[in-house]
């Protein structure tokens, strides 16, 4: 951990310093007179002798955990169907958790009113014009139309117009292998050439019979 935490010391005062002097960083206020390269430079110097403290989870395990993980953030609701325990006679019964307590693992048991369960419930929905998912990337809404449009334009089938055809291919196989070809099982178009015949036997267990 102390060998990735001097490495991103390292490369993140690099980017700081260069941004600086491509002159990308702005300064106001109380902090103006970072503007000028010897203060700033003065300003940088203990930063690179004190240590940093870089937090480090592990990779996920693919991508089923990645959806899992960020689908109890996007989709999740207020509340879910299994902690609903009834609902008699204008009265809904519900299951919850007090954080304040010791024991705050263990479920309780909250009764009340109809309305005053579904006033709770939509405190915790958005408000008009608001999203729970926003999309970055590709994907945002301030170029994706653009964006878009160019991976459909790299993403379209490669041109074969120049590349040999399989019927073109097939007399000049036929002449320099005197056989007929085999079309492949899966494609139907590529041909296939046996250029060897390999024995039913497995080594070490059953040797070939020629071993000695």
């Amino acid at each position: 951990m102390k060998v990735l935490s001097r490495l991103f010391r390292r490369l993140f005062l690099e980017a700081l310093e260069q941004a600086f002097q491509q002159g990308k960083l702005q300064f106001f206020s109380e902090l103006s007179s970072l503007s000028d390269a010897a203060v700033f430079a003065a300003y940088l110097k203990p930063l690179r002798e004190s240590e940093w403290v870089v937090y480090a989870k592990p990779p996920f395990g693919g991508p089923q955990q990645v959806l899992a993980y960020l689908g109890r953030y996007t989709h999740r609701v207020a509340i879910s169907n299994q902690r609903l325990l009834s609902l008699e006679e204008g009265q809904v019964t519900f299951q919850w958790k007090d954080y304040k307590h010791h024991n705050k693992q263990n479920s309780k048991t909250m009764t009340v009113d109809a309305n005053e369960f579904i006033r709770r419930f939509l405190i915790h929905t958005l408000p008009p014009g608001f999203q729970r998912i926003r999309h970055f990337g590709l994907l945002a809404n301030c170029h994706r139309k653009a964006k878009l449009a160019l991976c459909r334009q790299l993403l379209l089938p490669p041109i074969v117009e120049l590349l040999p055809q399989p019927a073109q291919t097939r007399p000049r196989l036929n002449f320099l292998t005197k056989n007929k070809p085999v079309p492949c099982p899966q494609c139907g178009i590529g041909t296939m050439v046996r250029v060897a015949h390999l024995l039913a036997y497995r080594w070490p267990a059953m040797p070939p019979e020629n071993s000695s």
